[in-house]
């Protein structure tokens, strides 16, 4: 008698679902997110939320979620630059009342307003160069770049 192989049992139930698919919530969650503004790692802190790695794994295996990642982070850019400008034109909270009811200008507040719009700047020139960063010409520009010419130098003895 010759022994026939077993075939592999077929796991009960339904197959499982495609990463993507399994993770669609938080992707859109995270998208979300990120075009507020806000940071990645302020969602991971959040309770129940993923982890930091598992969305970079998520960004290097599927590229439909990078490239709404990318457009998100872009968007978030953009609202942060509108804060710099809702930072600096909050005039009420510059000055204090006074026990004698006169105003004076709060000087620890502007200061703290200053900084608060100068570190978002800073970042937004570090993490999108092109569109916030500042642009640097040595001399000429794009139609008419600088020439580079190699002069040599004759001996004379």
């Amino acid at each position: 008698m010759v022994a026939k192989p077993k075939d592999k049992a077929k796991p009960i139930g339904r197959p499982p679902k495609p990463p993507a698919l399994k993770h669609a919530k938080a992707m859109n969650e995270i998208i979300d997110w990120i075009s507020e503004g806000k940071t990645l790692r302020d969602f991971c802190r959040q309770p129940g939320q993923v982890t930091f790695g598992a969305v970079y794994g998520w960004l290097d295996k599927d590229a439909a979620f990078a490239e709404r990642f990318a457009r998100a982070r872009d968007t978030g850019h953009d609202i942060i630059a509108q804060e710099c400008l809702e930072i600096a034109d909050r005039k009420a909270e510059d000055y204090m009342v006074l026990a004698d009811g006169r105003e004076q200008l709060d000087r620890e507040h502007v200061q703290r307003s200053k900084l608060r719009i100068e570190t978002r700047l800073k970042l937004l020139a570090k993490w999108n160069p092109k569109k916030y960063g500042d642009r640097l010409q040595v001399a000429g520009d794009a139609e008419n770049p600088l020439a580079i010419q190699q002069i040599t130098r004759k001996v004379v003895e």
